[in-house]
């Protein structure tokens, strides 16, 4: 049996203050290997999708399975196997990279050896060998989006959830960042992925999921979804299917 690296069924979740029903019956699935991107206007639940997806929200009903996990009843052991990136930085900007990556790989249960050997081919592939003992607060806007990178894969994650990973970041620091993604979804690293930099995105992803309303309402090849809808870019794909320009807030 082929175990798909997310397999949604049913998935309801609402908030409650201001009350919203956010999903109700959604279901998507994604297959291991993929480089797969979630897309949706101002209030169609992206966000809030992968909130639920990496453990943040706790929905109300329907399941969740993360490389054949119940996420709901095993979060544990999910855990072990994912990896996070978000658009806050989540670090301690006070230490330096390596010193963020020692508390991070510990709290992920590396050993010692293991997190000196991995730390430093980050450092290395991420351009931050020279910065590795400095504190990150002085660190430009692109390079601390690099330690956030690094920390979300410093345990080696078969899923990696990605939201907005470049944002504010410089042309340079963007292609070393998605350049580093290829290569760790070529070793074998799924990723789910969201953006608002579409044309990064139409680089990265071959499969997608257009949310609208609520509602998943395309998930397919981006190859297929041109030919599909007569269209070249992702941005013609999604203004067409929306009615509406990509923004930049969601929940």
């Amino acid at each position: 049996m082929n175990i798909q690296a997310v397999d949604i069924q049913e998935l309801d979740f609402t908030y409650t203050n201001p009350y919203h029903k956010c999903f109700s019956g959604l279901n998507l699935q994604i297959n291991k290997g993929d480089r797969f991107g979630l897309f949706g206007p101002n209030g169609a639940g992206k966000t809030t999708l992968m909130s639920c997806m990496t453990g943040l929200l706790s929905f109300n009903s329907g399941s969740i399975h993360l490389l054949g996990i119940d996420l709901k009843k095993n979060p544990k052991e999910v855990k072990k196997l994912i990896g996070f990136v978000p658009q806050d930085l989540a670090f301690y900007q006070e230490l330096s990279p390596k010193e963020n990556f020692e508390y991070f790989g510990a709290l992920s249960g590396m050993d010692k050896q293991s997190i000196k050997t991995r730390s430093l081919e980050l450092l290395d592939i991420l351009g931050l060998t020279e910065m590795k003992d400095k504190a990150v607060h002085t660190f430009s806007g692109g390079m601390k989006r690099k330690v956030n990178l690094a920390i979300g894969v410093m345990h080696n994650p078969s899923l990696l959830f990605l939201d907005e990973p470049t944002v504010g970041v410089d042309i340079q620091t963007r292609h070393i960042i998605i350049n580093f993604l290829k290569e760790l979804n070529a070793a074998g690293t799924t990723l789910v992925y969201t953006s608002h930099q579409l044309s990064e995105a139409q680089e990265l992803c071959t499969n997608i999921a257009l949310i609208y309303e609520g509602k998943i309402i395309e998930h397919d090849t981006l190859e297929n979804l041109f030919q599909k809808h007569k269209e070249k870019s992702l941005e013609g794909l999604f203004i067409k299917l929306t009615g509406k320009n990509y923004q930049e807030v969601d929940v």
